[in-house]
């Protein structure tokens, strides 16, 4: 696709849309319930299997301090390709794969700080709704991987299975 459009991977996590650059997003899922694992953050939801491999599921309400919701029928499961490997992404919904000019991307703007902001890569006009447009790679970072991944190591191999 020529690089004056960008394609993004629509989802909703309560009123609010956000995206991720369809390159990041490896496969929606309908929701499973992930294997939980003690010790480790509250936004990590647990793990789960993704093509023989145990992978992290974060709950993305939580990673961004929304209030819990009840899972719906809606509620889908993305798995994200980051530097660091795949993570599993817990939404409310995804609505659509929005292809739009690279120019309807824009940088965050100085104001936004926080915990949201610091996954942000950037800000979308797509049709009359703005979207948050996240770095999946800033969702988990190396050293919070690396805690998830010694607290499943620390679990009996029954217990992973």
């Amino acid at each position: 696709m020529k690089k004056d459009v960008v394609q993004l991977v629509i989802f909703r996590l309560g009123a609010d849309l956000f995206a991720a650059d369809v390159f990041d997003v490896e496969r929606v899922l309908r929701y499973a319930q992930p294997n939980t694992v003690p010790g480790v953050p509250r936004w990590i939801a647990g793990l789960m299997t993704y093509r023989d491999t145990v992978i992290p599921v974060v709950d993305m309400r939580r990673r961004i301090e929304l209030p819990d919701a009840t899972i719906t029928p809606e509620t889908r499961l993305l798995v994200f390709f980051t530097t660091n490997g795949w993570i599993g992404a817990i939404v409310d919904s995804v609505s659509e794969v929005a292809v739009l000019p690279a120019a309807n991307v824009t940088p965050p703007p100085a104001l936004f700080h926080g915990l949201p902001a610091q996954f942000m890569r950037g800000i979308a006009k797509v049709g009359e709704h703005v979207v948050v447009v996240l770095d999946v790679d800033l969702v988990l970072s190396s050293s919070e991987r690396l805690a998830f991944e010694q607290s499943v190591e620390a679990l009996e191999p029954a217990v992973r299975a």
